[in-house]
């Protein structure tokens, strides 16, 4: 049975593991704690997403839920709308980057953010006692179909740019949506912006052209797209388009990592403030940060805690190095439109091309492997790694992170797998790879 339920909301392959009654359960306990409240459901385009939302608006109806149903728009986007509509809750229908024959449900707070511990702790515990507020034949729920409910969002984000300014570059713009949400909204904002689009996968129907990850081995598409057309920039969404990969007009893959850099570098040049990325982003957002001589924090990985740690500090951006920048301005959501706004308004303001300010930036290499290692093992893990590089300052909380001055290590658990993870980070790819080795060797040993 493949089927992974936490609190951060539930995944699964249909018809392993996944099905009507299952996904019922899950939506019925959304409804009870949301007290038969409004609902924003959204899904990603999968072809199994009818399936699931049908069973989803069952169950909230029969808690009373007033649904509000957006149908296929980015998780992003269900974000903003139920802040716009001032819901109890929100749903989003997705399977993030997980293949085709996968999907989930990626519930949202009232303030239009994933769930936390407090909030998926909660749901977990209606789910498993079964304890659903389900109503009577005339205190049931209804559904109201949203109207272009991709507009809403769209406003917010060029509310943030100098449209006007973009427009008159007349940027060439490769956007590889994939067959994935992105494709409902993607397309018309650069259009918005004055871009000439080339569109690689624009029907929202799931059917994805390529891995759906958006890393660099998935990519070569669109970075043939980009030299092919002579383009300013290439840009890849993940199914449920919260994560931005970026390819430069030299059809160089940049990495998810700089997705971010470069956000924080354009607004941080604009309007200093605090930033956040989570223990596993790259340390080139702490060099911008120090650049402006703004403040710096790191949280422990997860979207979730990336936003409990901007609203503590009241950061103005902040993000995770998997392509994921969030802005407080838009919502508490990973968002891929904002990151593009950002970087087009980037390369016109600078008058320059992206490679260029791609190479601007400080320059690191990160290096990530894996281990299957048991949850109970991971304090073994950590207690050799602190052991092997004594000389390296020491953070744990998140498993553990060991930092030197311009290099750092960290191992920690999986939130969803029996493994650990280990990322090392360097100027040099040669001493990025040394240090996971290292530490990877160091692991083994201990764990037999």
């Amino acid at each position: 049975m493949q089927r992974i339920l936490s609190i951060s909301g539930l995944r699964g392959i249909i018809g392993d593991g996944l099905d009507p009654s299952y996904i019922v359960k899950f939506a019925s306990a959304l409804g009870t704690k949301a007290n038969g409240g409004t609902v924003v459901i959204s899904r990603d385009g999968r072809s199994t997403g009818h399936m699931v939302k049908h069973a989803v608006i069952s169950a909230l109806i029969s808690t009373g839920c007033k649904v509000l149903d957006a149908d296929i728009v980015s998780t992003p986007t269900c974000g903003v709308l139920i802040t716009h509509y001032q819901a109890d809750a929100g749903l989003q229908i997705t399977a993030s980057h997980n293949p085709v024959q996968w999907n989930g449900l990626k519930p949202f707070t009232p303030e239009g953010s994933v769930f936390d511990a407090a909030h998926g702790k909660t749901l977990l515990d209606i789910m498993n006692s079964e304890s659903y507020d389900l109503k009577s034949w005339d205190q049931l729920g209804m559904v109201e179909v949203l109207e272009n409910p991709s507009q809403i969002h769209k406003d917010k984000v060029c509310s943030l740019i100098n449209v006007e300014t973009i427009r008159q570059r007349k940027l060439k713009v490769v956007l590889d949506c994939n067959r994935g949400s992105g494709a409902i909204l993607g397309p018309e904002f650069l259009k918005h912006l004055g871009c000439e689009v080339i569109v690689l996968g624009g029907t929202a129907d799931g059917q994805f052209e390529h891995v759906p990850e958006p890393l660099e081995e998935n990519l070569t598409g669109l970075s043939e797209a980009v030299l092919k057309h002579g383009a300013d920039v290439g840009f890849a969404q993940d199914p449920d388009a919260d994560r931005l990969a970026i390819v430069d007009n030299t059809g160089r893959y940049i990495g998810e990592e700089l997705t971010l850099a470069l956000c924080v570098d354009h607004v941080l040049a604009k309007t200093p403030g605090p930033v956040v990325v989570n223990g596993s982003t790259s340390r080139v957002t702490a060099d911008i940060a120090e650049k402006y001589g703004c403040e710096f924090h790191r949280s422990h990985v997860g979207e979730a805690n990336v936003v409990a740690k901007m609203n503590e500090v009241k950061a103005i951006i902040g993000g995770e190095g998997n392509g994921g920048v969030i802005d407080p301005h838009i919502g508490f959501v990973r968002d891929s439109f904002m990151g593009m706004g950002y970087v087009l308004e980037g390369i016109t303001e600078k008058k320059k091309p992206l490679s260029e300010w791609v190479d601007d930036l400080p320059s690191y290499c990160i290096v990530k492997n894996k281990i299957t290692c048991p949850a109970e093992q991971v304090g073994i893990a950590c207690d050799v790694l602190r052991k092997t590089f004594s000389d390296a300052k020491p953070t744990e909380g998140d498993g553990l992170r060991l930092d030197w001055d311009n290099q750092w290590v960290q191992v920690r658990a999986s939130n969803t797998e029996p493994i650990i993870r280990i990322i090392a980070e360097a100027p040099a790819s040669d001493e990025a790879h040394q240090l996971v080795e290292k530490a990877m060797t160091a692991v083994k040993n201990a764990l037999g």
